[in-house]
């Protein structure tokens, strides 16, 4: 099986269910962006991090790609049988949140982004689930959109902080405060 198929040449491609649509559709925005998402995770999961973060992870990216085949799909349905959208996959990134945060100092300012490559990707890859979520929420507007997934990339960037903090804690990187100027 060859990777072109030469559909998209005119700017158009199929969602699930064979509808076509514009490259620039909304819903193909939201999916392309988590899909960017699940590409930033892994450059995380390159880095030299602890393993159980690796399998965490692994874990959210697999719900990823489960969240982009149910965003790519259109208003005309599809008799295909995706993967669940999972309650318990959203407690378990709350779970890991509440676990990371017990071990970190409480946070008494924002922190500026950067330290060390690791915190910086997780930095990166939580602004791409910022951008993610809004994409969803905007389509969710004229669409139908499964609540979960709102929820889910909500989280998700709640993750990904902690995680940066987390990450900066085990290798001993001083945050760099956020101080405005007066």
């Amino acid at each position: 099986m060859k990777i072109y198929t030469k559909k998209g040449d005119t700017g158009e491609t199929s969602l699930i269910g064979g509808m076509r649509v514009s490259k620039h559709d909304l819903r193909i925005e939201s999916y392309g962006t988590v899909d960017e998402l699940n590409s930033y995770l892994g450059v995380v999961r390159d880095q030299t991090i602890d393993e159980m973060y690796k399998v965490e992870i692994i874990a959210i990216q697999n719900m990823l790609f489960t969240i982009g085949s149910h965003l790519a799909v259109g208003k005309d349905g599809t008799s295909m049988k995706l993967p669940p959208l999972n309650e318990a996959d959203l407690q378990i990134l709350e779970k890991s949140i509440d676990t990371m945060d017990e071990l970190l100092p409480p946070m008494r300012y924002f922190v500026l982004p950067g330290g060390h490559n690791s915190v910086s990707f997780c930095h990166v890859a939580r602004c791409v689930c910022r951008r993610a979520e809004r994409l969803v929420v905007h389509l969710s507007t004229e669409d139908h959109v499964d609540p979960y997934i709102i929820k889910y990339l909500n989280r998700l960037s709640d993750y990904l902080f902690t995680l940066s903090r987390k990450i900066a804690y085990d290798l001993n990187i001083q945050e760099q405060p956020w101080i405005p100027e007066k």
